[in-house]
């Protein structure tokens, strides 16, 4: 009886450099013609690497098996950044725009286990390297982070919100509140959240009308002409797991932004009664208004 020697099991540690010889070549980002980089960053021939760990077929050599995986993993972070940038994207130009989105990648990949982390530095990279932005910078940067601070809102932690009735009997000048972490505050140079509405419904009217006449589909009406420069405040939330931008004027925005930096309620409604001047008839009247409702959006919780 012929007994066969058992193969070796593999060490966990082996696994462990395994995993890490392939999601580097995976993770590596594409060269010239979106394809597998002919040699890696280490210096190293790709297809050497590439048969180290993984087999050739009767189709396929080693490195064009890696690539598939290759350009699946940046095809799919490419998409991403195209999906949640809808805005950048019309600023810039399409054009510049996929460049724009191949340079981030390259420079700040993906160390994060979720993707909805992708586009945290994207307002860092754009300070950094302004040509891709350039003639539109000042707007370009309001839009990256307009739209980053809706990935905030989407899926950001909601802590118990505080109603109207949980102010009652305390001590304003004591008490101070929180913002759900969930809630960006904006002050921009532009109207993005009325262009931005635009954008989407263009889009949203375009593809409706390529799919009911399921033909070859024609030019689109013309995209929303660019926001003049316009200051406003934005406070982009969400409410019953929709995702909203709410414009607010200086005075409440300066109001909401003291209460985050954790000044007590009462200083914030005197900054907010200087800063208004002679501007409210009863101040305390708005005061009550505006707290009735950003309470009833949610917006506040325990510090």
């Amino acid at each position: 009886m012929i007994q066969h020697k058992p193969a070796r099991r593999q060490t966990l540690a082996e696994f462990r450099e395994l995993q890490k010889l392939a999601a580097g070549m995976i993770m590596q980002p594409l060269g010239p013609g979106m394809r597998t980089r002919r040699v890696q960053t280490d210096g190293r021939g790709s297809a050497e690497k590439a048969a180290e760990f993984i087999k050739p077929n009767d189709r396929l050599t080693s490195l064009e098996r890696i690539e598939i995986y290759n350009k699946q993993y940046w095809f799919r972070l490419i998409d991403i950044l195209y999906e949640d940038y809808p805005g950048l994207k019309a600023v810039v130009g399409e054009k510049k725009f996929n460049g724009l989105v191949k340079a981030y990648l390259a420079k700040y990949p993906s160390h994060s286990y979720t993707l909805r982390n992708l586009g945290s530095r994207l307002e860092q990279f754009l300070k950094e390297e302004p040509r891709w932005t350039k003639p539109r910078s000042a707007m370009a940067m309001d839009m990256a982070r307009f739209e980053w601070a809706q990935t905030v809102a989407f899926d950001s932690e909601q802590k118990t919100p505080l109603g109207v009735d949980d102010f009652l009997g305390k001590d304003p000048r004591k008490l101070r509140l929180g913002l759900q972490p969930y809630i960006t505050l904006l002050e921009l140079r532009y109207p993005l959240d009325e262009f931005t509405i635009a954008i989407k419904q263009h889009d949203m009217r375009n593809d409706a009308s390529n799919a009911v006449e399921n033909s070859t589909p024609r030019a689109g009406k013309r995209r929303p002409r660019l926001p003049k420069a316009e200051r406003i405040f934005v406070v982009v939330h969400r409410h019953d797991y929709s995702l909203y931008y709410k414009r607010v004027d200086r005075e409440q925005y300066q109001l909401l932004k003291g209460l985050r930096e954790g000044k007590t309620l009462a200083e914030a409604c005197a900054e907010f009664v200087e800063a208004a001047g002679g501007r409210n008839s009863d101040p305390a009247e708005r005061i009550q208004k505006m707290f009735s409702t950003w309470a009833a959006l949610g917006w506040f919780c325990k510090r």
